[in-house]
């Protein structure tokens, strides 16, 4: 029971004594794994990736003449930034949803981005 035990009981610890923020954060990374898709943080430029997570928030940014939608995705080890070029609204892209996108990673402002990712709407659970 010391090898097992020890660590059922560090578990609790931690889930008692973490903020709520920290345990959504560990919730996300696990599921992540879960699915098949690549940690935030793994993510390098340039590559084919599949990210799991959490929109954090939701936005329409008029740059110049082309209007862009812009979601921060948050799979908890790091943000990526969604951007679908030409489009005003998404129906089922809002803050709280939790989404599959895929696309190559790019990286624009030292911030992580999918320029018009596929997208999978996940159900809350």
């Amino acid at each position: 029971m010391t090898g097992t035990g020890g660590g059922y009981w560090r578990r609790l610890v931690r889930r008692l004594s973490a903020d709520a923020s920290e345990l959504d954060a560990d919730d996300l990374s696990r599921k992540v794994a879960a699915v098949g898709a690549v940690r935030a943080c793994d993510c390098k430029s340039g590559e084919e990736v599949t990210v799991l997570g959490r929109l954090r928030s939701v936005e329409l940014c008029p740059r110049d003449a082309a209007a862009t939608l812009e979601a921060e995705l948050f799979d908890g080890t790091e943000g990526v930034t969604l951007v679908w070029l030409g489009r005003r609204r998404i129906a089922g892209i809002e803050p709280g949803r939790t989404i599959k996108a895929r696309g190559r990673i790019a990286v624009r402002d030292g911030r992580k981005v999918l320029y018009n990712p596929y997208y999978e709407l996940q159900n809350a659970s």
